[in-house]
């Protein structure tokens, strides 16, 4: 993803200058107006979410999990949360060469079909093998072998319980895919914080990106009036994608609750436009912005001399470069990149 690009099909969402800020992202002269105070986690959604990420992960999750999905939740606030599901009999705690793993018990997911004949214990099998992501009813009907017709009037009555809920896909406008009902659906299907109602937010995309290079920015300025040695200076110019993801929520301009993954996703555009670097070092099990005993650092860079002609043009950074051909899904004539290159 790049910061230039531009959806086609948004252009009347977003006209030339001037224009109306989205709601959803304010740029610093009305950054006090957009403000979202964080607000205190209720513990009832946090335990909704611990048994979503058991669902999503049936083997088990550790607390790590719990916590690099959640990660302003304090530590307290998840111990209460997985004790109170424990003694409901929600969940189930077990030991791995990891550590404790917390599992949602099986005999709760075979009450739920309790009464039901085997064509609908067969369908909603097949739609919980599908996990967050989904799976279209066209699908089912190839993998259940059953008319379409009886396969709606399953998919009716299972909605009717609350067992199952219909999504719409941001790859599709007109496609609806089935999970389960207690389950968030996957950024692949709701196309995550990007997203409001289907549509692309390119401007609240455009502010969290100066937002995050600003702040790397400062980073750096302020390792080089240190004064210190060159090394010390090019390591204390480096900031975690946690930093920058608390950064980000401190300074309140997103009314969507954003996690690392997020963050990271903003910060990897910045590396693809060249104004940013990233490094991955190695760092101790529970530090906060780790992940698998790894940390991924980053830090604000210049040039140190202007890129050739060819690294100008869209071709020479194009990460989607090998896939690229005339005829394809990405090739030259459908290309944007090159469209507002040829343009300026």
């Amino acid at each position: 993803m790049s910061t230039r690009r531009r959806d086609p099909l948004l252009s009347n969402r977003f006209p030339s200058r001037p224009m109306t800020p989205s709601p959803r992202a304010a740029g610093p002269a009305v950054m006090a107006e957009v403000k979202v105070k964080p607000e205190v986690p209720d513990p009832v959604d946090i335990e909704s979410r611990i048994i979503e990420l058991c669902h999503q992960f049936p083997h088990g999750i550790t607390d790590q999990v719990i916590q690099n999905d959640m990660p302003h939740m304090e530590a307290q606030q998840r111990a209460m949360a997985i004790n109170r599901l424990l003694s409901m009999g929600q969940l189930d705690l077990l030991r791995s060469n990891a550590g404790l793993l917390y599992r949602i018990k099986e005999s709760q997911n075979a009450s739920k079909m309790k009464g039901s004949d085997n064509q609908e214990k067969l369908v909603y099998q097949i739609i919980e093998d599908a996990g967050n992501k989904g799976i279209w009813s066209r699908d089912i009907r190839y993998k259940s072998n059953l008319p379409l017709t009886e396969i709606n009037k399953i998919l009716k009555n299972l909605e009717s319980k609350k067992l199952i809920k219909a999504v719409k896909s941001v790859a599709a406008s007109k496609k609806k895919v089935y999970m389960l009902y207690n389950l968030q659906p996957d950024r692949s299907v709701t196309g995550g914080a990007w997203y409001s109602d289907q549509d692309f937010e390119s401007e609240f995309v455009e502010v969290l990106n100066q937002q995050c290079f600003k702040f790397l920015q400062s980073k750096a300025e302020a390792a080089r009036e240190s004064k210190q040695n060159p090394m010390i200076q090019r390591n204390s110019s480096f900031a975690s994608s946690h930093e920058v993801w608390k950064y980000i929520c401190e300074l309140g301009i997103s009314k969507v609750e954003l996690s690392m993954e997020d963050i990271e996703t903003i910060l990897n555009t910045l590396i693809y436009d060249g104004k940013v670097e990233m490094t991955i070092i190695a760092a101790k099990e529970g530090t906060v912005g780790s992940v698998d005993g790894q940390m991924k650092l980053y830090r604000a860079v210049s040039p140190l001399i202007q890129p050739t002609g060819l690294v100008r043009t869209p071709c020479g950074l194009c990460p989607v470069f090998d896939d690229c051909h005339e005829g394809g899904e990405i090739s030259p004539s459908n290309c944007i990149y090159m469209t507002e290159w040829l343009e300026f």
